[in-house]
Order: C-alpha cells, then structure tokens, then sequence
C-alpha cells in the first residue's frame, strides 16, 4: 500500500522529504487504538500462531522431489 501512496503523493506535488511523516501520521489512529486496547485489559494483542501442519515430517532434497 505504501508503494501506491507514494505514487499518489508524488503525482500530488508532495515533497518526498514529507512522505515518511505522511505514512507515520496515517498510522496514528491505529497505534493509538492499540494502545488504547492494551491499556484496557493490561496485555499486548498477537495474532495467534499455532502451527497445525506434520510434526517430524522428513525431508526429502529437492533433487530426489
């Protein structure tokens, strides 16, 4: 997404010294929401990982594939 914004700030006449701080800004309602979160039930939100594939699956080289 940033790549495609960047193209809109520049065909804007945006400097692209400003760009970084665009991005940033952009951005602040959702770090402040994250914030806001882990304040409430005192703990940082992560997408959960559990790894649901086969355990101790050998390994074949990929020449012998």
């Amino acid at each position: 997404m940033d790549f495609y914004s960047g193209i809109v700030y520049n065909s804007l006449k945006i400097r692209t010294d400003l760009f970084t701080p665009i991005f940033a800004i952009a951005r602040v309602a959702g770090w402040a929401a994250h914030i806001l979160e882990y304040l409430e039930d005192n703990r940082i939100f992560r997408p959960s990982a559990i790894y649901k594939g086969e355990i101790d699956k050998h390994y074949i080289p990929i020449d012998q594939r």
